[in-house]
């Protein structure tokens, strides 16, 4: 099989929507239901974050176990939490424990994160990135390998990770973007490449509502650099990322009736997308059933 040919078959891999969801405050018992309950619907992938709640390989190795179809992937697993031997045997072991339903994101988080929390070194993350996927590739790995190649995407926003996605990885996975990043993702990356995008939304027509939400989700994303940096390069002012203009607000989250939230997510795949990944945000607690606003992921559902 030539290289087009492998990338044509992660492209297909990655099609469908996917979700978006925080599991890590629910029991093993609820984190499965809501697995189960996404699958059912019909998405094709669900992503969770590593932060410092659960470990997602081992979490992902027990949501894997109680589905049958669904696919997962870590959205971004953080390399500087391991050494990129056992992020490998990490991912290895997955892919092949769940019969290929497994993509390893790759990112390098935040400095707050990374530097403030973790007490590691945050320079030069682009070259750190570089020199771990090389790592990577070097590592020893004797278990049983899965039948196919585990997909490697790595968290890319500015043009120069988006280059080293698309040279040393399967592709990219962006988060907090708009349709107008995914067609430059698409540009930068070539069609060869695997894009999944994160798209928030939020089921309401109540355009104070909404971007209320929207501004909470907002509040500590925006302390970091490296979206901020991103939406600055998209044409945003710092003021329209502190002040929460609704300019801003209503390009990075899709908010309205089913029918907007729809047309949403369709302008990620007519900007390039292979795989979006949607992430419901509730505007009331009473629409929430384990954190997540159903109602936005049925009116979603493939």
């Amino acid at each position: 099989m030539n290289y087009v040919d492998v990338m044509a078959e992660h492209q297909q891999r990655f099609a469908g929507t996917g979700v978006w969801a925080h599991t890590d405050l629910l029991s093993a018992t609820a984190a499965a239901e809501v697995a189960q309950r996404i699958e059912a619907l019909g998405y094709s992938r669900l992503w969770i974050s590593d932060g410092i709640g659960r470990d997602p390989f081992a979490h992902l190795a027990w949501l894997a176990s109680q589905t049958t179809d669904l696919q997962f992937a870590t959205g971004i697993a953080n390399i500087f939490h391991r050494h990129p031997g056992p992020m490998k045997q990490a991912s290895n072991t997955l892919g092949e424990q769940s019969n290929n339903r497994f993509a390893l994101g790759l990112g390098v988080s935040h400095g707050p994160l990374v530097e403030g929390i973790r007490g590691l070194d945050y320079s030069k993350p682009l070259t750190q990135m570089r020199n771990y996927l090389a790592a990577m590739k070097m590592q020893m790995f004797l278990g049983i390998e899965p039948s196919e190649p585990v997909p490697l995407l790595i968290a890319a926003l500015g043009p120069k990770m988006l280059e080293l996605a698309g040279a040393e990885a399967n592709g990219a996975f962006p988060y907090w973007t708009t349709p107008t990043h995914t067609a430059q993702a698409r540009e930068i990356l070539g069609p060869d490449a695997v894009l999944c995008v994160e798209q928030k939304v939020i089921l309401t027509t109540n355009a104070e509502l909404a971007r209320s939400t929207a501004n909470t989700a907002l509040d500590l994303y925006a302390s970091f650099p490296n979206y901020r940096n991103n939406w600055l390069r998209l044409g945003y002012t710092n003021d329209d990322i502190d002040g929460r203009s609704a300019r801003f607000i209503d390009d990075v989250v899709v908010w309205g009736n089913e029918d907007q939230l729809h047309a949403g997510v369709q302008a990620h795949y007519d900007a390039g997308a292979d795989h979006v990944c949607v992430q419901p945000l509730s505007v009331e607690r009473g629409d929430e059933e384990h954190g997540i606003d159903w109602r936005a992921l049925e009116a979603l559902a493939p």
